[in-house]
């Protein structure tokens, strides 16, 4: 699996991962099942300009997240959503939502059952 961090370029041979523009501080909120990869944490700081850029720094500070959020061709997985403050992203700009200083994203997986 390959895991984009944010834009690359060559440098001498190698590849350096650039900065994040616009990057700014969000709160993450982890749910149960996934703090096991934030050492127990319910609340993570993370930083980007967009979801998919926090969602990027989640993954280079807390290592697993990527393949439990995203399937195979890089979406985000069915039964994952993701809400800014609030508002499920899919209804917005998706992955592309900006996101401001001290935003809060949600992760919270999909619950299914019946009556």
């Amino acid at each position: 699996m390959v895991l984009r961090i944010g834009p690359r370029r060559a440098h001498r041979g190698r590849f350096v991962a650039l900065g994040i523009l616009g990057a700014m501080p969000v709160t993450v909120r982890v749910p149960g099942p996934l703090r096991r990869l934030t050492n127990g944490s319910s609340e993570v700081h993370v930083e980007g300009g967009t979801v998919s850029q926090a969602l990027q720094d989640l993954e280079t500070k807390y290592p697993g997240f990527h393949e439990r959020l995203y399937d195979g061709s890089g979406q985000l997985r069915q039964f994952i959503n993701i809400y800014l403050n609030d508002s499920d992203i899919r209804f917005g700009q998706g992955l592309e939502t900006p996101v401001s200083e001290n935003d809060d994203l949600s992760i919270v997986p999909a619950v299914a059952g019946g009556g």
